[in-house]
């Protein structure tokens, strides 16, 4: 857990108390070798992680794996399902509950890492029930579903006795009272486990949450952990009770942080990922509109009008995926609106929570000025905005401040054209591509902000891509084309209004699969 909670040790009898004593005096756990069929190479940390997932899971005990954002919890989760398919011990679907907005980015993982895995998405309006969804859900390995939908589909879900249960962004049970919370610990499995990379965000009551659905009744009920552990060790700072705790706990939670130096040499110094949120139910009506507006528009037009409705779309299809209110323009409020924008929210807390600092560029001056607003009320800390409007010498402060300011904050947002060169920011050690600039050379030369001369930490690079949008497909042309990248990209996105109308239907319209369900989503 977070600082104040290293953890270490038991007290129980038995074979239990055998296992409790290996691992509390640091037996190593048998490295096991990287599956077969994992597609990738695990670095040596994340074979660590493997293995000790498969050593709790051997003894029938939950894990919580806490390691930072960025370390590749995922992964290592991906890892340990393979292991079990090549062994034929995954004899019952494993369901694996998110928040909405990384079910994206968990089918696209477990589809590049895992593609032997058969994965079935349990979201959406057309999402199945009953009897349909035990039948279905028998002939996948893995089942994604979302904490909105635990306790509505609990009847679904319940009944089924699964492999394992994982709570990914584990802190989102970290209210035992909350509805959530309770579906999640009455779910039926024989293996359960926890990614966090917060596992004790404010309060000792948090970790009790975790602690009890990954091994229930094991630290008491929550009246009597409250009297011994809680009230103790945050009202009184007792360092028995403080220790007491770590040596209950410490055999369940694995916690590395990309500072460690047996960590550092595993990384490489950049590592790039992309971030898959879905659209919200406003954010479809919107983008559906727009899109129909120009297939109407396109047929008759021609030469310099025809490319001007192209641009014109992409303009604001691109606006559509950042937020609604930056499309309409009508300065109404911007929470629970924009899948991006929760994500970013999400892994900004994480980031700041863990003391670290972060880049998030945007080609647009009014959503950087927008997420300044938003993100330094979400957050509760002060958040720098760059943009072309600012005069050299508030530019030069600003620079200053986040670099080498000591309670300076935490988080600069840059406009692309402003902060995207001739700047040094490398106290930052998180890039975020909040909105895509389609030139891998201008994303690029904005990541060197961080990734430079003088950057002592690994650099971790997020680029958002709006599922099933306009924003996805192009981003797989860029992919598909990086050998032609000179000559498709050189012209900035000019080359999309060369296309014919059919190219631009399939490059435009939405792919509903991709999207959340509003109300799940955002209640």
């Amino acid at each position: 857990p977070r600082a104040g909670l290293p953890v270490l040790g038991i007290d129980m009898d038995g074979p239990m108390a055998d296992l409790a004593a290996r691992l509390t005096a640091g037996e190593r756990v048998e490295e096991l070798p990287q599956p077969r069929t994992f597609s990738g190479t695990l670095r040596p940390y994340q074979v660590r992680g493997l293995s000790w997932l498969a050593f709790l899971e051997r003894w029938g005990l939950g894990a919580c794996l806490a390691d930072d954002m960025g370390l590749g919890k995922t992964i290592q989760m991906i890892a340990l399902l393979l292991r079990a398919k090549e062994e034929g011990a995954l004899d019952a679907p494993t369901l694996l509950v998110c928040p909405t907005s990384v079910v994206g980015n968990w089918q696209r993982e477990l589809k590049r890492f895992g593609p032997s895995l058969a994965v079935m998405v349990h979201h959406g309006p057309n999402r199945l029930a009953a009897g349909d969804f035990e039948q279905a859900a028998a002939t996948h390995d893995v089942v994604v579903t979302t904490y909105a939908l635990l306790p509505r589909d609990e009847q679904t879900l319940r009944p089924i006795r699964w492999n394992a249960v994982v709570l990914d962004e584990a802190q989102n049970i970290k209210n035992p009272e909350a509805k959530q919370s309770q579906s999640a610990h009455r779910l039926n499995a024989d293996f359960r486990v926890a990614l966090t990379g917060t596992p004790v965000e404010n309060r000792l009551s948090e970790l009790w949450s975790i602690m009890d659905f990954l091994n229930p009744g094991y630290l008491g009920s929550f009246t009597d952990f409250r009297q011994r552990y809680a009230i103790p060790i945050e009202r009184y700072r007792d360092a028995k009770a403080s220790h007491r705790l770590r040596n209950l706990t410490r055999p369940f939670i694995l916690r590395r942080v990309k500072t460690d130096p047996q960590i550092i040499q595993d990384l490489p110094e950049k590592q790039e990922a992309k971030v898959y949120p879905s659209l919200t139910r406003e954010q479809v009506t919107l983008y559906e509109a727009v899109v129909r507006d120009m297939l109407a528009r396109i047929d008759g037009a021609s030469g310099m009008e025809r490319r001007g409705i192209i641009l014109s779309t992409l303009l604001k299809l691109k606006q559509v995926c950042n937020h609604p209110a930056q499309f309409l323009h009508d300065r109404s409020s911007i929470e629970n609106r924009s899948g991006k924008l929760t994500r970013l929210t999400e892994m900004l807390e994480e980031v700041v929570g863990e003391g670290d600092h972060a880049l998030v560029f945007t080609q647009f001056a009014e959503m950087g000025s927008m997420l300044q607003t938003y993100l330094s009320r979400a957050l509760g800390c002060e958040v720098l905005f760059l943009h072309g409007g600012v005069p050299q010498k508030v530019r030069d402060q600003m620079v200053q401040r986040f670099q080498n300011d000591p309670a300076g904050p935490p988080v600069f947002i840059l406009s692309l054209k402003a902060g995207g060169t001739g700047l040094n920011l490398t106290r930052a050690s998180y890039v975020f591509h909040f909105d895509r600039w389609w030139n891998p050379a201008v994303e690029n030369q904005a990541t060197d902000r961080a990734f430079r001369i003088g950057q002592t930490k690994n650099v971790h690079v997020y680029k958002f891509v709006m599922a099933g949008t306009v924003e996805e497909r192009i981003d797989q042309l860029i992919e598909e084309k990086k050998a032609l990248a000179d000559a498709i990209i050189g012209a900035g996105e000019d080359w999309i209004t060369e296309m014919s109308t059919d190219q631009l239907h399939d490059l435009f319209v939405l792919r509903r699969e991709s999207l959340a369900e509003e109300d799940e989503a955002w209640d």
